[in-house]
């Protein structure tokens, strides 16, 4: 949206008070977020001067329409994720209408049938720093009960692999040295377009298509659709990082199975196997939900088991959150949150020593890091095990470019962040190491 505004003339101000059009892209995604998204929005209608306009943007927007606005007077207008790349005319609608109208306008329709703004023809990328996010594929086909994420988006729908690749090909000319490939099941991609298993075929295409590229990373797989050829192509190819989220949710299949998750927890054990073997040096994050409703002492030990077991490198825990409108909503026997918050701690607590081992096992190897800041005589940067925003840091003694790749020596570890020092070396061996990943 900012892209779109910024083509379309409006320049963006930092303080909230100068600028004539507000905006806020709202998140509906669990109960928190909802209240969070609330309260910004009450705390700008509160002191929006009489030339302003202020529009409530995204997820929470698309969910709950009139009823946001009966949570905030003082909207002028209401635009959803289904057609967000619509925004420059929206916002040109709400400011061309009578300030006599007191209704705030709306822009929700039901379905989106491309991703962004595609159908607006090719448009110069915004580039922000040396990573940048493409999205391959928005909303989802699955049928998770606790995910409001289909409500919120609809069916999954594709974009072409064409304007994936010509999208990574001006990014990677631009200077941006990490792409990372999202949506909310990247390894559901393609299938609206009738093609099958072409994640694999897209990191191709893209690393051909940008031989510049450094980093290629690939986010958000679904369990059960990680393919022989998707493990081949990752292993494969130096510009596609060993590294893969994949949400598992639970370990014991009967909680699986009321997630309306795959439930097929040997096809972990086999596949993270098969991702080890061919990528020894693999970063694998996941994320579960405890409290689940009906989740049994048994089945949290078993959980708990799943994760000892298989030593994954990182691992985010959220509490059950209820979520009106899911199937999960109807569930009966709910976990008390004092129960829910003492698995969670139980949980968080195990994992620990396991991301303590995998940072300490890389104490005196090299790696390269892409610098994202420094001040004060220290630089952080990310090995390609860290996702930006999500993973850990490495915190480097002096000075190093941002938006570089440095070699550092790894000195410390933490559970999370990895301490090190900047190792000049011979341009061969940087390569090395490069290759080599540790």
């Amino acid at each position: 949206m900012s892209q779109l505004l910024d083509e379309a003339g409006y320049a963006a101000v930092n303080d909230a008070s100068q600028a004539s059009v507000l905006i806020v892209n709202t998140c509906g995604f669990i109960g928190p977020a909802r209240e969070e998204s609330v309260q910004n929005l009450r705390e700008l209608a509160g002191s929006k001067k009489h030339h302003q306009i202020l529009i409530a943007a995204g997820c929470l927007s698309q969910i709950w329409g009139q009823k946001l606005v009966q949570q905030v007077p003082g909207l002028d207008g209401i635009i959803g994720t289904r057609r967000w790349m619509d925004i420059v005319e929206f916002v040109e609608q709400v400011r061309g209408r009578s300030t006599l109208r007191a209704e705030p306008m709306y822009h929700l329709p039901g379905e989106a049938a491309t991703v962004g703004s595609d159908e607006r023809g090719a448009k110069r990328v915004a580039v922000q720093g040396a990573s940048a996010y493409v999205k391959i594929a928005d909303g989802c086909r699955r049928p998770c009960a606790f995910c409001s994420i289909p409500r919120i988006k609809g069916t999954a729908v594709s974009r072409p692999p064409e304007r994936v690749v010509a999208e990574a090909k001006e990014l990677a000319a631009r200077g941006v040295r990490e792409l990372i490939l999202i949506a909310q099941d990247t390894t559901d991609y393609g299938h609206d377009l009738g093609l099958k298993d072409a994640l694999p075929d897209l990191l191709e295409s893209i690393c051909d298509a940008a031989p510049e590229l450094k980093w290629l990373r690939l986010m958000y797989a679904y369990p059960g659709a990680v393919s022989d050829r998707l493990i081949e192509v990752m292993a494969a190819r130096p510009q596609v990082l060993h590294y893969v989220d994949i949400p598992l949710q639970h370990g014991h299949p009967d909680v699986l199975k009321r997630m309306r998750r795959p439930a097929n927890v040997d096809w972990v054990y086999r596949t993270l196997a098969k991702l080890r073997a061919a990528m020894p040096d693999l970063a694998i994050r996941t994320t579960f939900i405890v409290g689940y409703p009906g989740e049994t002492d048994a089945e949290f030990d078993a959980l708990c088991k799943f994760v000892a077991d298989l030593k994954f490198d990182r691992v985010g825990a959220f509490t059950y959150s209820f979520e009106p409108g899911t199937p999960s909503a109807d569930l009966p026997d709910p976990v008390p949150d004092v129960v829910k918050r003492e698995r969670y701690e139980r949980l968080m607590t195990l994992q620990q020593p396991i991301s303590l081992g995998k940072n300490q096992s890389l104490v005196g190897k090299t790696l390269d890091v892409l610098v994202e800041g420094q001040g004060d005589g220290l630089t952080v940067g990310r090995t390609y095990r860290d996702a930006p925003e999500i993973d850990g840091l490495v915190v480097i003694e002096g000075d190093a470019p941002p938006g570089e790749f440095v070699p550092v020596r790894v000195t410390g570890a933490m559970e999370y962040d990895l301490t090190g020092t900047v190792e000049m070396q011979p341009s061969s061996n940087v390569k090395r190491h490069t290759s080599n990943r540790v």
